[in-house]
């Protein structure tokens, strides 16, 4: 059945429908099954994501039909199809009138991703308007609370050197805890493997506590606070609650120094809202796991890793791994800076929208994947700025010397790029970057060709 007549109005102007301020807008790119039209299926998915099905249904009035999503663009040669859904339309809390993910998800990816008519939809770009921004929870705590705690300026603090236990399952607390003590004597900031809970062999309430130990002894040592980003992730609301508080408990006078990671993609929405809303005080750690099954450029549904972003800082993640745009082990390129863009500023134009955020707290961009001193100083310069959090695992455990080493060689690549220096020339006067060329040879000979008779001594 051809609902264009309803489900479209190609007379919309995108403009207008941005400065009106009632309607979310949608930017897929869309392609029907063949024997189907374009606009005839870019209606039916309107109808499906919104007020209607395949067929007329006697129930429908004329208010329902003043909620009607409609399709407002098409570009049958790039798939462009855009589309504007009624604030209305997306469920509302009944205890604080406040919107939620799940809903949006549930409109713009829900039904119309198993349509018989649509070959493929994938969202690249949404937009949301001032009273949506209002309405959403966003970020509690920023990257300039960890500067804070740090000791660190709150404005452009720089660069959080950090790493993720490894192995990512197999130690138990006492190996567990000395590897974080290891690291911490040259960095900042520690995170859980999104896999790290409560396993039999290593029992949360034996190693929270060994890790605590290791923190103030690490701080002691150095002078230094440090950072531990705990895995709270439960299927259950009250795990999640009872992992976080006694996390908070067995930390105590330095629970500020707690953040809670939660694997927010194959948890969902509301597990991110769980953590945000009842651990406030603390920074909350998106780790988007599994996140590559809808969001790697091969799926041609789903949504991209940009609007993953955009979403966690609605929801109110107060940092998100973004990929290390093309300089680690994981897919990405360059341009995937805009991923970070998005989330870190008040203001961006991404690839359909510009968005205004009107004064959200920003969520920081976490880099992970493959990452070593060697690969950062390319990284910074592709972004054009530090302020980051960094996890290299194998960089820091992988290094020649020792994790501490490690540690202490990426906040040294971060002070070379920040300081304009060649990094063969600034390896010859910092041992540990230096040490990280013999600790990651491939990379070396790719990025630095004759780093070894250029380096000499340091080798």
């Amino acid at each position: 059945m051809d609902q264009s007549n309803r489900y479209a109005d190609l007379n919309l102007n995108e403009q207008a429908l941005i400065e009106g301020g009632h309607h979310i807008l949608v930017a897929y790119k869309m392609k029907p099954k063949a024997g189907h039209g374009y606009l005839e299926a870019a209606a039916h998915f309107a109808a499906e994501s919104s007020t209607g099905t395949n067929v007329e249904v006697s129930t429908t009035d004329a208010f329902t039909k003043g909620v009607d999503a409609l399709v407002y663009q098409i570009d049958e040669t790039t798939e462009d199809m855009r589309i504007a859904y009624p604030l209305d339309l997306f469920d509302r809390n009944i205890t604080d009138g406040r919107m939620m993910i799940v809903s949006f998800l549930t409109l713009v990816i829900g039904n119309n991703q198993g349509m018989g008519d649509i070959e493929h939809a994938k969202i690249y770009d949404f937009f949301m308007p001032p009273r949506a921004i209002q309405l959403f929870d966003g970020p509690s705590k920023d990257i300039s609370d960890l500067w804070r705690v740090l000791g660190r300026p709150v404005k452009n603090g720089g660069y959080i050197a950090g790493t993720i236990i490894k192995p990512k399952l197999g130690l138990r607390p006492e190996p567990f805890a000395h590897a974080a003590y290891q690291f911490w004597l040259g960095g900042d900031f520690i995170k859980n493997d999104e896999p790290q809970g409560n396993q039999t062999f290593a029992p949360m309430a034996k190693v929270m506590p060994l890790v605590y130990d290791a923190m103030k002894r690490a701080m002691d040592e150095t002078g230094e606070a440090k950072i531990f980003s705990a895995n709270i992730t439960a299927d259950d609301h009250c795990e999640m609650l009872a992992r976080g508080e006694f996390i908070l408990r067995t930390f105590g006078p330095d629970a500020d120094k707690v953040a809670f990671l939660v694997d927010g993609y194959v948890g969902g929405p509301g597990m991110v809202t769980t953590a945000r809303r009842h651990f406030s005080n603390q920074y909350l750690h998106y780790h988007r796991a599994g996140h590559g099954a809808v969001t790697s450029p091969s799926a041609k549904r789903g949504y991209t890793a940009y609007v993953l972003a955009k979403m966690s800082r609605l929801q109110g993640a107060s940092g998100i791994h973004v990929g290390t745009m093309g300089y680690g082990k994981m897919e990405g390129e360059k341009d995937d800076r805009a991923i970070a863009y998005i989330i870190e500023r008040d203001s961006y134009t991404g690839p359909a929208y510009h968005q205004e955020w009107f004064g959200m707290k920003p969520t920081t961009p976490i880099i992970s994947g493959g990452m070593n001193a060697l690969r950062l100083p390319g990284f910074f310069e592709n972004l054009g700025h530090g302020n980051v959090i960094n996890t290299s695992g194998g960089g820091a455990y992988g290094h020649i010397d020792s994790p501490a080493a490690g540690a202490t060689s990426l906040r040294q690549a971060y002070e070379c790029w920040k300081t304009g220096a060649d990094p063969i020339e600034w390896a010859k006067e910092h041992r540990e970057f230096a040490r990280a060329f013999a600790s990651f040879p491939g990379d070396a000979d790719k990025l630095f060709p004759g780093w070894r008779d250029k380096i000499g001594a340091h080798r």
